[in-house]
């Protein structure tokens, strides 16, 4: 796959680069930048020293039925959550990073589409988020979709997803969205972007359901 491009880190008024060297560049980059920020007390820190992993911008959906009050989640395979110890298959909703001339939107959409097979219609936006402060520039925009949710049956399977040419393996589950939510708020889904999409969505599901369905 292509390395992305990342543009310098921006010195400022509050924050002096002192250099930024790659010292990986695969898909993604790997920085070790020097550099001093201004204190609280007003005057510049000593010099520190970080590593920053560059991923870019990112977007990711909740899509959901207001009609039948259920989400469209999925499942798959994920080795960084194997490294740290938790369950690797993770349930998630749609995300990817966005391609250069990208909107969040437009990422969004095409991602839902590719991953669970569900076309998008009207859109809330949740928040933009940076999800590693202490180690990643990602900063991922959340967004709530409106869908017709398929029929996931008795077992709330709803078929496969992903994409063949990127060995995607992706099972599409179908759930009511107060059973989800209740996982949320019970702290039993480790995915953060997931977690706070359903967060969201407790606290402005009547509201939507009453925009969406009217």
């Amino acid at each position: 796959m292509q390395a992305r491009q990342f543009p310098p880190i921006p010195s400022g008024p509050d924050v002096e680069i002192l250099s930024e060297d790659r010292v990986y560049a695969g898909r993604f980059a790997l920085d070790v930048v020097r550099f001093r920020h201004r204190r609280f007390d007003g005057a510049m820190s000593g010099v520190r020293t970080w590593e920053v992993f560059r991923r870019g911008e990112a977007a990711a959906l909740l899509p959901y039925d207001p009609d039948a009050d259920a989400v469209v989640l999925m499942e798959q395979f994920r080795l960084p959550a194997l490294a740290a110890g938790m369950d690797p298959v993770m349930l998630e909703i749609p995300a990817g990073l966005c391609d250069p001339g990208e909107t969040a939107e437009e990422t969004i959409i095409r991602e839902t589409q590719e991953e669970i097979g569900l076309q998008v219609g009207a859109l809330e936006r949740v928040g933009d988020f940076v999800l590693t402060p202490g180690g990643a520039d990602e900063r991922v925009r959340i967004f709530v979709g409106r869908v017709q949710a398929p029929d996931g049956g008795a077992a709330g399977v709803a078929g496969s997803g992903g994409l063949a040419s990127e060995h995607e393996d992706i099972r599409v589950r179908v759930m009511p969205a107060k059973e989800a939510v209740a996982r949320a708020l019970g702290g039993h889904l480790p995915n953060s972007v997931t977690a706070l999409s359903l967060l969201w969505l407790a606290a402005h599901r009547d509201h939507l359901r009453t925009k969406w369905r009217g």
